[in-house]
């Protein structure tokens, strides 16, 4: 659907979160000419200064539309109201959602808003989605577009607001888009050229309130597909995503393997990562398109990561020397199993992005033998299959953060020989204490690595200062080897 069929014009429109997607959409939207009041439960100065700010960019644009903003109030819905916009991290019962269902008026996220803002003949989206790998699998795929010569960004989730994106001056030829669940939710209406959904493992069950709840909305991004629906033959519950959709007519189920690939799908062979699923004659051919040690880094999980890519490249029509040029280009975030420093003969490896334990355990999947330091806030999650699965990895664990019990019992139980350091201390130094203990514990040719299957916030503003400390700590112990 595009602008050309939606008329803003006076709608009186509600947008939950004066966050980086709500301001997107409030500015948007009354610059199309509706009426636009942004509610927000906060009254911190940072609200309060963002409130100003927004105030201010409307009262010195000539917008037909007005924009308020109404701080302290996040339940209540305003009068008149004809559609509800909302932020990403907005749990579904919430009580604005509530009214709003009472009153009949309709509640989408930012993502459906641009999907609804595309103009005419607007670029086509490659959607990502999973558990993990979402935002590296999207920023690989438009390396992969921009070494083929296309205008494209990786939007989303990450990066620049959609709304900014399809309202940009300068168009775009096709988006890497990475879509998180709770944006799936709120988004009926996508109708993607190419989708993949990653990986599934339980995470945020209590925003979606069960395991199925979670799929579900993850499978939206299914829903429609044009082209290509790519999945992850080793995770049946991503090929069943696919079954369940309604696809256009025409659309493929396109896997993604770290083994020999079958028809119709990519996968390795030999050192290679191959496609036998855009090609003339899937039974019979093969098409090379990069080495394995093209991917950064070649860690299994992120081989997937990059095939995934590679899949919804090819669905666009990009050829193998594209792919391998896109690889070759893409370096990584920070903080994802990132090499920090070799001291003494012990690599030392920053995976603090590993927030949750499906991610941690691809990270220990990667290396052996291996000192690992865990723990934090474990949101519900608990360490037997993780830590069942790692034992005969482990020389040893340094566990920091409040929930690191959970992470201790489980190794009593499951890798009772592995020796044990629980530091009990949340200070500025704890890091630096976990990293001089995994030193000790750790022998030449071991990877020390931070893979803290847990969320940071018990010690750490995010994952990223954890993983900075991280590496502070080790380059410091660089420095006096």
């Amino acid at each position: 659907m595009g602008s050309h069929q939606v008329t803003w014009q006076d709608q009186h429109i509600t947008v939950a979160g004066l966050g980086v997607s709500g301001i997107s959409a409030a500015r948007a939207l009354a610059g199309l000419g509706a009426h636009v009041t942004v509610v927000d439960g906060g009254e911190s100065e940072q609200h309060l200064a963002r409130a100003a700010e927004l105030a201010a960019a409307f009262d010195a644009a000539d917008t037909p539309g007005t924009v308020a903003v109404r701080l302290g109030d996040a339940d209540t819905l305003p009068e008149p109201t004809d559609l509800v916009v909302t932020s990403p991290g907005w749990k579904p019962d919430s009580p604005l959602f509530a009214a709003a269902a009472e009153a009949g008026v309709e509640v989408v996220g930012d993502v459906e808003i641009a999907w609804r803002l595309r103009p005419e003949g607007a670029a086509d989206w490659l959607c990502v989605t999973g558990t993990n790998g979402k935002t590296t699998t999207t920023r690989m795929l438009a390396s992969i577009l921009t070494a083929a010569g296309l205008r494209t960004e990786a939007v989303g989730n990450i990066g620049t607001p959609l709304i900014d994106v399809v309202l940009a001056q300068e168009p775009y030829d096709v988006l890497a888009v990475e879509l998180s669940s709770y944006q799936l939710h709120w988004t009926p209406s996508l109708r993607a050229h190419s989708a993949a959904v990653l990986n599934l493992a339980p995470d945020h069950l209590d925003w979606h309130g069960s395991m199925e709840a979670y799929a579900a909305d993850k499978g939206r991004i299914y829903e429609g597909n044009r082209v290509a629906c790519v999945y992850n033959t080793a995770d049946p519950a991503t090929e069943a995503l696919v079954r369940a959709a309604d696809v256009a007519e025409g659309a493929r189920a396109v896997g993604f393997t770290l083994g020999a690939p079958g028809p119709s799908e990519l996968g390795v062979v030999e050192g290679l990562l191959v496609d036998r699923a855009f090609v003339p004659d899937r039974h019979r051919q093969a098409q090379e398109l990069a080495e394995v040690s093209d991917v950064n880094p070649p860690a299994p999980h992120n081989i997937a990561n990059a095939l995934a890519a590679a899949a919804l490249a090819r669905a666009y029509g990009v050829d193998a020397t594209a792919v391998r040029d896109g690889l070759r280009a893409f370096a990584p975030d920070p903080h994802r199993i990132e090499k920090v420093a070799e001291v003494d003969g012990v690599t030392y490896v920053d995976d603090s992005k590993a927030t949750n334990t499906h991610a941690a355990e691809a990270s220990l999947n990667a290396y052996q033998p291996i000192v690992w330091i865990a723990g934090g806030l474990a949101k519900g999650a608990t360490f037997d299959d993780l830590v069942a699965s790692a034992a005969d990895r482990l020389r040893g664990a340094v566990l920091i953060g409040r929930d690191r019990a959970l992470i201790r019992e489980a190794l009593a139980r499951h890798a009772p020989d592995v020796p044990v350091v629980d530091l009990d201390r949340t200070d500025t130094g704890a890091m630096s204490a976990a990293v001089t203990a995994a030193r000790d514990l750790a022998e030449a040719g071991d990877t020390v690595l931070l893979a803290p299957a847990c969320a940071s916030m018990d010690m750490f503003t995010n994952y990223n200062r954890r993983g900075e400390a991280f590496a502070e700590s080790v380059r410091a112990l660089a420095a006096d080897a």
